[in-house]
């Protein structure tokens, strides 16, 4: 059990920027042929890191560098803990963590683009988080577990008893992808309205690892939308494969769909779908189990 668990987390650790670099790329090919546009070869963001990284760093402060460090430690590691199976709380609680430091690196830059982009970054987390905390209050009333292990053991897929907090947790993957209606702090996009938001002083190695940590961050995340329809058969594993990359091109599709949405919508909505679909599916849980 040890040795599956170090392979796990190896395994994560070395392909997940490559998945995630490789659905960033289609990202941008398939959002391209949306827009009637050739768009860049599939390789590009590859490219743009590999260009990042042999830049002169440029920061405001040192201790703006550090904050991001940590950050993207703390990404990899909630990454490295969720496919060695570990506790979801332990995840989420790490991920949120990250993503404070993040902000506090925004604040630590003293722009004024920066500290808006972070303080919607504030927003968009209290948006996200109660619907991320009650699908994993929803798996561990499914599975009987918080460990990942335990949900990817089950004999049964926890989809259809949990299908209202899919429908809640695809919803917050837009703003969890930074996907437009919900690109508030921070876009790909040249469009932004801030810039780059809360990463416009970031530069160089730096801006190159926020954008690593994200294809990290990108992969676990649909390693949640996979447990749904984990129940330890290879069927199972092959339409949890399947219906996480669909997600992934499902946000595509409505990111070049919509868009931009002011923070008020983006905090509402999230808020309400958490309530509809979160709160009703668990009280289902509740009575039927």
């Amino acid at each position: 059990m040890i040795i599956k668990t170090v392979i796990s987390i190896i395994a994560y650790l070395i392909l997940a920027p490559i998945v995630g670099g490789l659905l960033a790329g289609l990202d941008r090919k398939f959002s391209a042929k949306m827009q009637r546009r050739v768009g860049p070869p599939v390789l590009q963001p590859f490219y743009d890191v590999f260009k990042l990284f042999e830049k002169e760093d440029q920061t405001v402060t040192k201790v703006q560098d550090f904050y991001v460090l940590i950050f993207v430690v703390f990404v990899i590691v909630s990454g490295a803990i969720f496919f060695g199976g570990g506790d979801m709380l332990l995840v989420i609680f790490t991920l949120t963590l990250a993503s404070a430091f993040l902000i506090i690196a925004a604040y630590s830059s003293n722009s004024p683009y920066a500290e808006i982009g972070a303080e919607r970054e504030l927003l968009q987390m209290m948006a996200y988080e109660p619907m991320v905390l009650m699908t994993v209050i929803g798996f561990y009333m499914c599975c009987g577990s918080f460990a990942v292990k335990d949900v990817l053991a089950g004999t049964s897929m926890p989809f259809l008893p949990m299908i209202g907090l899919f429908i809640g947790f695809l919803f917050i993957l837009t703003i969890k992808f930074r996907k437009s209606p919900f690109d508030l702090s921070m876009s790909h996009h040249a469009h932004q309205e801030l810039v780059k938001g809360l990463t416009t002083e970031f530069s160089g190695k730096t801006l190159g690892w926020i954008e690593v940590s994200h294809w990290y961050e990108n992969v676990f995340l649909l390693g949640f939308v996979f447990l749904f329809f984990a129940n330890g058969t290879v069927w199972g594993t092959v339409i949890g494969v399947v219906v996480a990359l669909l997600t992934y091109f499902f946000e595509v599709v409505i990111d070049n769909s919509f868009a931009r949405m002011k923070w008020q919508f983006a905090f509402k909505s999230a808020w309400i779908v958490a309530l509809v679909f979160g709160v009703i599916n668990i009280f289902v849980l509740y009575v039927i189990i």
